[in-house]
């Protein structure tokens, strides 16, 4: 079993969390249901749960100060939020676990069948990306966690040259020819690299056009990547593919 304490400030977010849990997720006990960060911080030092559904907008102390607080995170932390599609990316870019309100089962589900696989608590690291996405809402992110099978890998987001889409998985190839298999799939991949540094050319490719060595225009036109690999550009993405480079 899975032991959880669940922390939130309103009452009907806790029921319908319970109810859910004890509905698609039998295999999460619950251990306390908390309506503030006070009574969780001492909800959490007497019991010891091994994950806390965390909400992020409470009164008096917000979720990320009771963390703050909190000296040996030793626990998982899946934060609960009803924040907007720029906070989901930065939920993304820090490879932290989440769930949007109204909170889907599916996702629910999803998030206990990650709780089962493995236990990763927060890292410091990923509370700082977090933050400080949060906090400068800029449409480029700098700094990404990659979850890849050895754990997390802490990237320069200049440095990804291309993501190639493998199934449900996809290859991260870096400027210096190093290869990451990520547990993401592309599309998700490209929600959270989503700026003016990174365009879809294909629905198997992602690239950072500031690492396109050439274009071709033989073949029906394809770019050329630092290690060689020849990307063809979709028959629906030249158009815009090449207004990115009209100024020049």
């Amino acid at each position: 079993m899975i032991k959880a304490i669940l922390i939130d400030d309103e009452k009907s977010s806790l029921e319908m969390l319970e109810w859910l849990m004890g509905t698609y997720c039998p295999e999460i006990s619950i251990l306390k249901k908390c309506n503030s960060a006070a009574e969780g911080i001492e909800a959490i030092q007497e019991l010891n749960p091994d994950v806390v559904f965390l909400d992020i907008e409470m009164p008096k102390m917000n979720g990320f100060e009771m963390l703050d607080r909190i000296k040996n995170i030793n626990f998982e932390v899946v934060f609960t939020t009803a924040y907007d599609q720029f906070a989901v990316r930065a939920f993304r870019h820090s490879a932290l676990n989440y769930l949007l309100k109204p909170i889907d089962p599916d996702d629910l589900v999803a998030t206990a069948e990650r709780l089962k696989q493995k236990k990763s608590t927060p890292s410091t690291e990923q509370m700082e990306l977090l933050f400080h996405s949060l906090m400068n809402q800029k449409t480029n992110v700098e700094r990404i966690a990659l979850s890849t099978g050895d754990g997390l890998v802490f990237v320069q987001t200049k440095d990804i040259a291309y993501c190639q889409a493998e199934s449900n998985y996809t290859n991260v190839v870096m400027a210096d020819n190093r290869k990451m298999l990520v547990a993401k799939t592309l599309k998700e991949i490209d929600e959270t690299l989503s700026g003016k540094d990174f365009f879809r050319v294909h629905n198997s490719y992602l690239v950072n056009i500031n690492h396109i060595s050439r274009f071709v225009r033989g073949d029906g036109g394809y770019i050329l990547m630092p290690d060689n690999t020849q990307i063809t550009i979709s028959r629906s993405k030249r158009d815009e593919f090449f207004q990115l480079f009209a100024k020049f």
